[in-house]
């Protein structure tokens, strides 16, 4: 779907949708209890689904065999599902639409040859097969924190204790705090010491519990965007206790709100990075985002996607390839956006044509369904002139 959005400031209020990262790790943590808990509002969008989807295959496979699962687009679903599968089925094989089964794995499979569980990727299945054992398990910090969280999930189930080392600093330490939140919530102890190394005692069991979702700070960082485009959005039903990293997004849009040439450390909250850029291309100053190498592995090489993004625009963005430079300027011109299949470089392209002179053109709209399906829906109601093409 390929949308015409004529320019028009946004006014109202709106509620980010539930937190997807805090789903995922919910609807997981329910499937592993004796007791499992109800989900008030996991949402709907296509990532979720696929986790759900995937609990279904792994919760009725049939015993001594591997259960398909269809991790759609979703890097979360994949990675924290592995060693999970590994725990309660000895495997799985893994499928992936996108640019999914593309993704590194590398650090799995660097521990399944040390522990000798059989991989093999092919034809774009992922099968994986054999048992965990309580044991060392050493991670790299530069990757991605998802390799954490799976382990974090499985190593309790195992029948003796187990450490997780991190062979490099941990990079998204956010991430990892909403896991180690949501496990204590399930009744799972891990001792953190100092995001170096993970303590996590055998023999523990989840404890489902009702949980009602907190909404998404990942989403919410563009209605920020868009208040920072001199729009009128009040943003509803955040938590501001919450263990979600991108809640730093409140922090950050002051940091740009500053005049002066300013650098923002984006390891910490890459899915950050297209509504800061679009922030950034309207201020005043040069902000140069740094440690963005990891960005190149999502949905779209996100480095390369919101460089072209800004620059469509009419934007002054530079790629490098660990970083993203975005020369600040009064106003944007308008143009076509390719999306790159790329659910936040969609969103990001709506916000900032709120601050664009002419129309634009947004290829591959769709892609919002990733993880907020009712974006367009919202940006409508508060406003939004959006024309499908």
């Amino acid at each position: 779907m390929d949308i015409r959005i004529l320019p028009r400031k946004l006014s109202g209020s709106v509620t980010p949708p539930p937190s997807k990262s805090m789903a995922h790790r919910v609807v997981l943590a329910q499937m592993l209890s004796v007791h499992p808990g109800a989900i008030a509002n996991p949402g709907t969008s296509q990532d979720i689904q696929a986790t759900e989807r995937c609990v279904n295959a792994l919760t009725s496979a049939r015993p001594g065999t591997l259960p398909l699962l269809d991790c759609g687009e979703s890097g979360s679903t994949l990675r924290f599902l592995i060693p999970i599968a590994l725990a309660v089925a000895g495997g799985g094989r893994f499928t992936g639409r996108g640019r999914l089964m593309e993704r590194p794995q590398t650090p799995y499979f660097d521990l399944f040859d040390e522990k000798g569980i059989r991989y093999e990727l092919a034809d774009g299945v992922l099968t994986v097969e054999g048992q965990l054992a309580p044991g060392t398990y050493t991670l790299p910090g530069n990757v991605s924190s998802q390799f954490v969280t799976g382990l974090l999930y499985a190593l309790p189930l195992l029948p003796g204790d187990s450490e997780i080392r991190m062979t490099t600093p941990l990079e998204s330490r956010g991430y990892v705090d909403m896991t180690l939140d949501v496990l204590n919530q399930f009744g799972i102890q891990v001792e953190n010491r100092n995001y170096e190394t993970f303590l996590v005692p055998g023999n523990q069991a989840y404890q489902g519990r009702d949980v009602t979702l907190e909404s998404d700070w990942s989403q919410a960082g563009f209605w920020y965007a868009a208040g920072f485009l001199d729009n009128l959005v009040n943003i509803q039903g955040l938590n501001h206790q919450s263990s979600q990293g991108d809640m730093v997004i409140a922090r950050l849009y002051w940091t740009l709100a500053r005049p002066g040439n300013t650098d923002i450390d984006i390891s910490g909250c890459p899915d950050l990075l297209p509504p800061l850029a679009v922030m950034a291309a309207v201020r005043q100053g040069t902000t140069r985002f740094t440690n963005a190498a990891r960005l190149r592995l999502k949905e779209s090489d996100r480095l390369t996607t919101t460089a072209a993004l800004v620059n469509a625009l009419g934007g002054q963005a530079e790629e490098l390839p660990e970083e993203l430079i975005v020369h600040g300027q009064e106003s944007l011109s308008g143009g076509t956006v390719d999306g790159a299949n790329d659910h936040r470089i969609v969103m990001a392209a709506g916000i900032a044509a709120t601050a664009c002179s002419a129309p634009v053109t947004i290829l591959g709209a769709e892609a919002v369904n990733k993880s907020y399906p009712g974006f367009w829906d919202d940006y409508r109601t508060l406003g939004g002139d959006v024309h499908v093409l």
